[in-house]
């Protein structure tokens, strides 16, 4: 059998750094790249990403560089994990170095800075003709990189790409499924982001279980809704990218979203909260980006509606819940 030609992980975040540990440990050459030389350099000297994974050491075969050329060089497979506000500019830096041939997914939850739309219409219209994939699911990267039993859906309309990207990330305890609905997929793993702030204001306020769970089946009600609006397949929003992630994400304090969401439950300042997690928090910008994205299709999303309220219109999380309280009785389907 060949040997899987080399692969690069672009974004060396705890995302990015988990995948490319397990890639590595299939026996796949990975190029990890960083646009930051400094923190780039440290990988290198500690062996691992002190910054965030500071338990799971580098095999080998695991390159840090900070030269997208160098990283790009001869690679067919191109796994883009940065943050979503960064997504369009490093596609936009990717179209001059890659090989005529590669194809490219991404790791990536959230929706497109810029224009509020998804990320696949977004290397659709800057790299047209190559074959595009979405990995999303129930993950945490901590956990990935510590080889703990995972499991997360890759979507593609290219059924070969899905195909070789699942056998390069199967093995040992992480399981990938495949998809065709990469709408579903990436919807999934933007909206849950939202979610999560809402059920972590919710346990931040002291409001039980009970409310958690509404939150939760209810905050799942509008996702569907968006997707079918957008010409997702509903059944996506029942797996690993619709549901599966959702509960992960809040449910448990890993998560930056639903800490953010305890913060500000519990009297918090946005500023304050923001800047005692200490990285990305996608939710405050997705938070806008869902609401703009809803009114476009005149999809109703009361609770994340109130979640953009919230974080980018300053209001108390008080008057959220009491205005979502005071909706009217209606048939739950």
């Amino acid at each position: 059998m060949a040997a899987h030609p080399p692969m690069a992980v672009l974004g060396a975040g705890s995302w990015g750094t988990a995948l490319a540990l397990v890639l590595a440990g299939n026996g796949i050459a990975v190029r990890l790249w960083g646009h930051d030389p400094a923190h780039v350099e440290a990988l290198r000297r500690d062996g691992c990403n002190a910054r965030y994974l500071p338990d799971a050491a580098f095999p080998d075969n695991l390159t840090p560089t900070d030269s997208l050329a160098g990283a790009l060089a001869g690679v067919r497979d191109v796994l883009i994990c940065v943050p979503s506000h960064a997504f369009a500019a490093l596609i936009e830096e990717l179209a001059p170095e890659l090989d005529a041939g590669a194809r490219i997914a991404w790791a990536t939850k959230g929706l497109e800075a810029r224009s509020g739309g998804l990320l696949h219409q977004v290397v659709q219209s800057r790299l047209p003709g190559r074959a595009t994939a979405v990995l999303s699911g129930p993950s945490f990267a901590r956990e990935v990189a510590a080889g703990l039993p995972t499991a997360v859906t890759i979507a593609s309309g290219d059924r070969a790409f899905a195909a070789d990207l699942a056998a390069a990330f199967h093995g040992g305890a992480f399981r990938p499924y495949t998809s065709t609905d990469i709408v579903g997929v990436e919807l999934g793993g933007a909206v849950k982001n939202v979610l999560a702030v809402a059920t972590g204001i919710a346990d931040g306020m002291g409001l039980g279980a009970n409310t958690r769970a509404g939150l939760i089946t209810r905050g799942l009600a509008e996702v569907v809704r968006l997707g079918q609006a957008l010409g997702a397949d509903s059944r996506t929003f029942m797996g690993l990218s619709g549901v599966g992630d959702l509960i992960l994400t809040c449910t448990d304090d890993q998560s930056r979203n639903r800490r953010l969401g305890l913060a500000l439950g519990g009297g918090q300042e946005l500023s304050a909260a923001v800047s005692a997690i200490g990285q990305t928090v996608e939710s405050i910008r997705t938070a806008a980006e869902v609401h703009a994205l809803a009114a476009e299709h005149n999809v109703e999303m009361p609770i994340c509606e109130q979640v953009h309220a919230v974080v980018n219109q300053g209001r108390p999380a008080a008057a959220a819940l009491e205005s979502l309280m005071a909706r009217a009785p209606k048939d739950e389907f």
